[in-house]
Order: C-alpha cells, then sequence, then structure tokens
C-alpha cells in the first residue's frame, strides 16, 4: 500500500504507449531546438530554445488526447503567458511579487482564450525570471523563441502522430446515426444521457484532464464492457446463422440486388475465388452499380465463431453495419449475424435473469 503513490495513475497509459512517447520527445525536441537555432542564427541574445517546451512535449507525445496538449493550448498558452510574463516584469520591478502575479495572469488569460496549457506557467516565469538574456529580447522573447519554437514542435508532433497513425490534434468524432436525421445513434437512445454527465461533473466540481465527449465515450464503453461481461457465455456460434447466402465477387451488380431482394436481407457477403470473405455489398453499395461487386463492395465486419456475441453491439448499433460475418481462421464463413439476431439473443437474455426459476434457484 506505501508504494502506491508510486504507481503511475495515467489512464490507458502501455509500454508500448510511453517507448512512443520517448521517441517523439527526442525527436520534438532535437529537431526543435536545430530549426529555431537555424532562423534565429544562435544570436546572443535570444536562446534558441526555451525550457517550457520540455513540459509541452511530455504533454504533446505522452497524452496527445488531452485538451492541454492540443495545436492552440501549446502555441496559444505558450506565448500568451510569455508575453503576459515579459509585461509584468516590465511594470513590476520585484521578481517575487511578479513571479506570483505573472504565473497568476498567465492562468487567467489561457482560460479567457481557451488555451490553458501547463507549461504556460514556467513560460510566464520565464518572462519574468529568464536573465539578460530574455530582458534584452523585451516584447519579441514571446514571440521568438517562445512562439516559434511552439510552432515547430507541433508541427514535428503532428508529422509523429500521424507517421504512427495516431489521432492528433485529437478531434471527438460523434457517432453517425445513419439515417440522415437529428435522432441519437442507437447505442446513444439507452442508459444515461449527455445531460447526466454534465450534472454529474457540476456535483463533482472538479476539473478533468479530460475532454467532455471523450468522458462520454469512455463511461459507454464501460457500459458495454459490464454488459459483455455479464453475457460473456452467450457466443456467437450459439446465435449466428449457419445458411448463409453469398455471392463471388465476379457477380454483376443486377445478380447482388436480385439476391438481396430475393430472399430479403441487407448484407450480402462477398467471396473471392478461393471462397474466402472479401467484403460485402447492400442496396447501398450497389446503387447505380453496373459491373460485378468487386468493384463496389466494402469492408465486412467480422468475427469469430467464440466470440461474446454482445461484444458486436458497438459494430451493428453504428449506423452503417447491418451484420457481422462470422469466419474461421482462413476467413471462410461460418455463419452471420444481423441487428435482429442480437436483438433477439439480448431480449432472451434479459427475459432468464428475471425468469422466476432463476430467483428461485
Amino acid at each position: 500500500m506505501a508504494f502506491r503513490l508510486f504507481v503511475p495513475i495515467l489512464a490507458g497509459a502501455t509500454l508500448r504507449e510511453r517507448l512512443f512517447a520517448c521517441i517523439g520527445a527526442v525527436i520534438g525536441i532535437t529537431l526543435t531546438g536545430v530549426i529555431s537555432g537555424l532562423a534565429v542564427g544562435n544570436g546572443p541574445y535570444v536562446a534558441m530554445l526555451v525550457a517550457p517546451m520540455g513540459a509541452s512535449a511530455v504533454l504533446l507525445f505522452a497524452v496527445p488526447s488531452s485538451p492541454l496538449a492540443q495545436p492552440w493550448s501549446i502555441i496559444g498558452g505558450n506565448t500568451i503567458s510569455a508575453l503576459v510574463g515579459v509585461t509584468v516584469a516590465h511594470f513590476v520591478h520585484d521578481p517575487v511579487i511578479a513571479s506570483g502575479l505573472a504565473v497568476a495572469l498567465a492562468i487567467a488569460a489561457m482560460s479567457f482564450t481557451r488555451s490553458l496549457h501547463p507549461p504556460g506557467g514556467a513560460a510566464a516565469l520565464t518572462g519574468v525570471l529568464g536573465g539578460p538574456a530574455v530582458a534584452a529580447a523585451g516584447f519579441l522573447f514571446p514571440f521568438v523563441p517562445v512562439a516559434l519554437n511552439s510552432i515547430i514542435l507541433v508541427t514535428l508532433g503532428y508529422l509523429f502522430h500521424k507517421l504512427s497513425r495516431r489521432n492528433y490534434p485529437h478531434v471527438h468524432v460523434p457517432a453517425a446515426a445513419g439515417h440522415g436525421t437529428a435522432d441519437r445513434p442507437a447505442a446513444e437512445r439507452v442508459g444515461f444521457r449527455p445531460e447526466d454527465v454534465d450534472a454529474a461533473l457540476s456535483a463533482l466540481d472538479e476539473s478533468f484532464d479530460i475532454d467532455r465527449d471523450d468522458l462520454e465515450r469512455l463511461l459507454r464503453q464501460v457500459e458495454l464492457q459490464a454488459m459483455v461481461r455479464s453475457h460473456r457465455t452467450l457466443l456467437c456460434q450459439d446465435i449466428m446463422s449457419r445458411d448463409v447466402i453469398s455471392v463471388p465477387e465476379t457477380a454483376l451488380a443486377d445478380e447482388a440486388r436480385r439476391q438481396l431482394l430475393d430472399h430479403n436481407i441487407r448484407t450480402l457477403p462477398v467471396v473471392d475465388a478461393d471462397g474466402r470473405l472479401a467484403g460485402a455489398v447492400g442496396l447501398r453499395e450497389l446503387t447505380g452499380a453496373t459491373d460485378t461487386v468487386k468493384g463496389v463492395m466494402s469492408k465486412a465486419g467480422t468475427a469469430s465463431a467464440d466470440t461474446p456475441a454482445m461484444s458486436l453491439l458497438p459494430v451493428l448499433t453504428d449506423g452503417r453495419s447491418h451484420a457481422v460475418v462470422i469466419v474461421d481462421a482462413a476467413r471462410r464463413i461460418l455463419g452471420l449475424i444481423t441487428q435482429t439476431d442480437l436483438l433477439a439473443a439480448a431480449a432472451r437474455a434479459q427475459a432468464a435473469d428475471k425468469s422466476p426459476l432463476k430467483a428461485v434457484a
């Protein structure tokens, strides 16, 4: 218990993520210093790299989804705070009073400009206590090197995360209803509502380093995982259809449309010459198509036979997918689960939970 104070508490942190953060920091800080040095010519009055960039790099590469690590937070927060620090130092000559005032005003300025960034406090202090180089630079300091450093670091961070296939800048993508209407997605019409999240945040009366929409997404995933755990014994092989209608990828679009309409189905798996799943088509993909289905098929949602059935909820409630194809290790079709199949299974499971016989047992 005594060692819990030394255990990292960052949610979702893995060794792989931390290693990526270290690599990103090495590249980001080194290149920021090199590029800034070339830009300012390593002059005697302006530092090529300011210390707050180290703290900014921690946020940018270790927690890129944090609201405090977004481009405007880094660039705006550092620049505005440095400007506040230099301004305070210009009017208040006592370094102790100026330091406290600079940090306080920097927090206020970042809050009002929606650019809150913790290293901004260090940038404000640097503007006050930076020494002769900062004093000589005067009101140029917030822009060169602070803004210059920040812009270069964010650009390098963007390129690094893009190459490593990470989402940066972090943008919350809301789930689509899928019908072009104002209705919320099916998965978000049950359970808690957005106003419940707002009410909970208001009741706790604390600030959290997570975007409000990301918090809602996290809570919905918690709900889903709890449901999957409670119904873990129900597997895909227990509820899947086994007589699956499919078409070869060489089939014409008209043939695929006829199969969909004749069998009154919404998803038609497409198989290659070896009988392996290649994709899927529905009437949406076939609209206006005249050639073979290979040119218009989309990626099919898949799962294995021993996958917990309730884990298909995110796919079958995303507003776009109507079925999941159950395949083996060689991607040969074993069965298919539709939204109706999963709904019926969930209803049976709920009925069994409320059964008087279960209560007696």
